[in-house]
Protein backbone atom coordinates (compact mmCIF):
# COMPACT_ATOMS: atom_id res chain seq x y z
CA UNK A 1 0.00 0.00 0.00
CA UNK A 2 2.84 2.49 1.03
CA UNK A 3 4.48 1.45 -2.23
CA UNK A 4 1.05 2.27 -4.25
CA UNK A 5 0.75 5.87 -2.55
CA UNK A 6 4.68 7.00 -2.90
CA UNK A 7 3.90 6.11 -6.99
CA UNK A 8 0.96 8.38 -7.20
CA UNK A 9 1.67 11.04 -5.21
CA UNK A 10 5.46 10.96 -5.18
CA UNK A 11 8.04 11.52 -2.87
CA UNK A 12 7.35 14.00 -0.19
CA UNK A 13 9.62 17.29 -1.50
CA UNK A 14 9.88 20.82 -0.04
CA UNK A 15 7.42 22.94 -2.18
CA UNK A 16 7.81 25.45 -0.97
CA UNK A 17 11.80 25.58 -1.81
CA UNK A 18 11.08 24.21 -5.04
CA UNK A 19 9.24 27.48 -5.87
CA UNK A 20 11.63 29.39 -4.24
CA UNK A 21 13.94 27.66 -6.63
CA UNK A 22 11.95 28.27 -9.27
CA UNK A 23 9.86 25.26 -10.23
CA UNK A 24 7.40 25.19 -12.99
CA UNK A 25 3.32 25.11 -11.90
CA UNK A 26 1.45 23.15 -14.28
CA UNK A 27 -2.22 23.02 -13.61
CA UNK A 28 -3.92 20.37 -14.96
CA UNK A 29 -7.52 21.36 -14.63
CA UNK A 30 -9.71 21.94 -17.35
CA UNK A 31 -9.65 25.23 -19.30
CA UNK A 32 -12.62 26.09 -18.16
CA UNK A 33 -11.46 25.48 -14.47
CA UNK A 34 -8.66 26.87 -14.67
CA UNK A 35 -10.27 30.60 -16.16
CA UNK A 36 -11.99 30.20 -12.83
CA UNK A 37 -9.32 30.36 -10.65
CA UNK A 38 -5.43 29.34 -10.86
CA UNK A 39 -2.42 30.51 -9.53
CA UNK A 40 -0.23 33.31 -11.06
CA UNK A 41 1.95 32.35 -13.48
CA UNK A 42 1.46 28.79 -13.72
CA UNK A 43 0.68 26.88 -16.82
CA UNK A 44 -2.89 25.04 -18.26
CA UNK A 45 -1.84 22.24 -19.93
CA UNK A 46 -5.06 19.74 -19.38
CA UNK A 47 -4.44 16.15 -18.52
CA UNK A 48 -6.33 15.01 -21.60
CA UNK A 49 -3.65 17.32 -23.39
CA UNK A 50 -0.28 17.27 -21.62
CA UNK A 51 1.08 14.13 -23.54
CA UNK A 52 0.53 16.36 -27.17
CA UNK A 53 1.83 19.32 -25.03
CA UNK A 54 5.23 17.32 -23.76
CA UNK A 55 7.40 20.30 -25.90
CA UNK A 56 6.14 22.88 -23.88
CA UNK A 57 7.86 21.73 -20.40
CA UNK A 58 11.23 22.20 -19.93
CA UNK A 59 13.01 18.72 -19.12
CA UNK A 60 15.30 20.61 -17.02
CA UNK A 61 12.71 22.51 -14.95
CA UNK A 62 11.63 21.16 -11.58
CA UNK A 63 7.38 20.66 -12.52
CA UNK A 64 5.18 20.96 -9.74
CA UNK A 65 1.59 19.58 -11.25
CA UNK A 66 -1.58 20.92 -9.05
CA UNK A 67 -5.23 20.22 -10.43
CA UNK A 68 -8.21 20.46 -7.82
CA UNK A 69 -7.83 17.56 -5.54
CA UNK A 70 -4.67 15.74 -6.33
CA UNK A 71 -5.71 13.13 -8.51
CA UNK A 72 -5.04 14.68 -11.72
CA UNK A 73 -1.88 15.77 -10.37
CA UNK A 74 -0.55 12.18 -9.80
CA UNK A 75 -1.74 11.12 -13.19
CA UNK A 76 0.24 14.43 -14.65
CA UNK A 77 3.58 13.16 -12.93
CA UNK A 78 3.13 9.46 -13.78
CA UNK A 79 2.75 10.94 -17.56
CA UNK A 80 6.30 13.29 -17.05
CA UNK A 81 8.17 10.67 -15.69
CA UNK A 82 7.09 7.67 -17.88
CA UNK A 83 8.54 10.31 -20.51
CA UNK A 84 11.66 10.95 -19.29
CA UNK A 85 11.15 13.88 -17.07
CA UNK A 86 13.07 13.80 -13.50
CA UNK A 87 12.20 16.25 -11.53
CA UNK A 88 8.42 16.05 -10.78
CA UNK A 89 6.04 17.14 -7.90
CA UNK A 90 2.37 15.94 -7.30
CA UNK A 91 1.79 19.71 -5.78
CA UNK A 92 -2.08 18.49 -5.28
CA UNK A 93 -4.79 21.00 -5.09
CA UNK A 94 -4.05 24.64 -6.62
CA UNK A 95 -5.32 25.92 -3.51
CA UNK A 96 -3.01 24.46 -1.10
CA UNK A 97 -0.28 24.92 -3.23
CA UNK A 98 -1.02 29.05 -2.76
CA UNK A 99 -0.04 28.64 0.58
CA UNK A 100 3.64 28.60 -0.56
CA UNK A 101 3.47 31.25 -2.61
Amino acid sequence: MFEFLKNFFGEKADIQELIMNGAIIVDVRTKAEFQNGHIKNSINIPLDKLPQNLKKLNRERTIITCCESGSRSGAARRILKSQGYENVHNGGSWRGLRKFL
